[in-house]
């Protein structure tokens, strides 16, 4: 058997037929035309623009502003400032009397009610006075008789005593004549004291204010029999009333006689009612370790009522008027107090010697670093340090304050 061999082609694309070859070739040619025209590009970009390092040199010096919103600064106040000393009581009638009856009888008739405003001395209610009247005629009738023997015996001293220089009688009969006088004298003083008694007890059938207030509770009606001491009216006086107020022992120390006190009754639309520390007791509260403080309340319109409840404060020390800064502004640098004074747009470290503080309403003295006037940041801020740039932004929502960086233009 003949085997016979196929030659073998010289190059692989013999095989491959001539439009194929020709179809390959045009892809190809527009792939490198592209890949010319990107390198070009890339060579035109690499010549314009400028070197990362050139890049960030050109961002650094351009500073960095904060915009401050107005809530974020705090223009310094010159004014007083004032520790006070928060307290709370009710309020009690500084004089009041319930008035009672001195004598028995049966009440005629009460011209008050209650709620009804009276005058000192004004009559009230008045009793039947037909047996006080009685009595006043007897009591004169019998003044009266004391009154005609004594001059009987004042009479018969006179001749006693003309006799007794005749000698026609003894010395003993002259000193009881004299007796019988001085008898008939007591006689009269015993009986004009009875009548007095007995005109007051007529007087006191008409029963009279004490004193000038508002009729807060009456007790009998018209047609009652009264007896000596049974009430008839409660009367409080509403233009002077007193704070009776417990304060802590340890805050005692604070308080003096003549402190100013201010403070508010729910119902009257957040209105500030003032007063005066008067009296200080002496000893603590049964159970607790308070002490009342009584505080004088002058009520002339007489809005105020006794038993309000009342809330308020005492004003227990007072600063001179120097600039106040809040203590939320104030910083500590070491041992000294600073706070960031805003001047010329830039945040300067400002050192201050400070006064008297008051915690409750966030504000300290300011003795020597700041006057009135200054514009200071209010709060801490990130990133605001001294020296750094700032400008005051338009007035923002208290929400919105908070920092903001932003490119100087």
């Amino acid at each position: 058997m003949k085997i016979e061999t196929l030659p073998l082609s010289s190059t692989p694309s013999a095989s491959i037929p001539t439009a194929s070859r020709r179809r390959w070739r045009k892809p190809a040619i527009a792939l490198a035309v592209i890949a010319l025209a990107g390198g070009g590009w890339y060579a035109l970009q690499g010549k314009s623009a400028p070197p990362p390092a050139a890049a960030a040199a050109k961002k650094a010096d351009k500073p960095t502003v904060f915009e401050l919103a107005q809530n974020d600064v705090v223009t310094v106040e010159s004014r007083e400032l004032a520790l006070r000393l928060p307290l709370s009581g009710s309020l009690a009638p500084l004089a009041q009397a319930t008035v009672k009856s001195k004598v028995s009888g049966v009440v005629l008739e009460t011209g008050v009610r209650e709620g009804m405003k009276v005058a000192a001395g004004q009559v009230i209610a008045r009793l039947d006075d037909a047996d006080a009247r009685a009595r006043v005629a007897q009591q004169a009738a019998l003044l009266k008789e004391a009154s005609a023997r004594l001059a009987m015996a004042t009479k018969n001293e006179a001749n006693s005593q003309a006799l007794l220089k005749q000698n026609y009688i003894s010395q003993n009969s002259f000193d009881t004549t004299r007796n019988s006088v001085e008898l008939a004298q007591a006689a009269v003083d015993a009986a004009r004291a009875q009548l007095d008694l007995a005109r007051i007890a007529l007087n006191d059938t008409l029963i009279r204010a004490p004193l000038s207030g508002v009729v807060s509770k009456r007790y009998v009606q018209a047609g009652e029999k009264l007896s000596p001491d049974s009430p008839v009216m409660a009367i409080v006086d509403l233009q002077h009333l007193t704070l009776d107020a417990q304060v802590p022992a340890s805050d005692i120390p604070r308080v003096q006689v003549g402190q100013d006190v201010r403070f508010k009754v729910d119902g009257f639309n957040g209105r500030d009612f003032q007063g005066k520390v008067a009296r200080i007791n002496p000893a603590t509260e049964a159970g607790s370790r308070s002490m009342l403080v009584y505080i004088s309340v002058a009520n002339d319109d007489s809005s105020l009522r006794a038993g309000m409840f009342a809330k308020g404060s005492i004003t227990t020390d007072k600063s001179d008027a120097r600039p106040i800064v809040p203590l939320a502004a104030l910083r500590k640098d070491g041992t000294r107090d600073v706070v960031y004074r805003v001047d010329s747009g830039k945040v300067v470290a400002q050192p201050v010697r400070l006064g008297m503080k008051s915690e409750d309403e966030g504000l300290a003295e300011v003795t020597e670093g700041v006057q009135a006037g200054a514009v200071l940041l209010a709060v801490p801020l990130d990133g605001v340090k001294p020296g750094s740039a700032v400008k005051l932004n338009k007035p923002a929502a208290p929400a919105q304050s908070q920092v903001t960086l932003a490119k100087k233009d």
